[in-house]
């Protein structure tokens, strides 16, 4: 028996506004989207793999969620750190950097961090 990874998912108050920001930040675009009655979904692709964001808009909860301690994390390589770093600083979404492990993170418009790392 084998499984594949295809996607995480991440609950977010107001898709549009992730939308934007998956693109601006991090060049991710819509690959699919599913209309429910009360939710939307929407597939972000980085263009060069099978796994997938998926992205979930409820109609009734357009509050931020609760992420507790989030404690979890998506990870995203960058084949130029330094113009990623200047790029997400010039956004003001930069809020943690780890020189010693020559990481940085950014939050997404709910608060989920993204943890950025130079291509190795």
């Amino acid at each position: 028996m084998k499984f594949k990874m295809i996607h995480n998912n991440l609950n977010v108050a107001n898709l549009s506004e992730s939308l934007r920001f998956y693109a601006d930040a991090l060049g991710l675009r819509e690959t699919r989207r599913v209309n429910g009655d009360g939710f939307v979904i929407v597939y972000l692709s980085d263009g060069t793999g099978g796994h997938l964001l998926e992205l979930t808009e409820l109609g009734d909860h357009p509050q931020k969620y609760d992420l507790g301690e989030n404690e979890i994390h998506l990870a995203f390589e960058t084949d130029d750190y330094a113009a990623a770093f200047a790029k997400h600083s010039g956004m003001g979404c930069v809020c943690f950097e780890n020189p010693q492990m020559g990481i940085y993170f950014i939050e997404d418009p709910d608060g989920y961090w993204l943890e950025i790392l130079p291509a190795k």
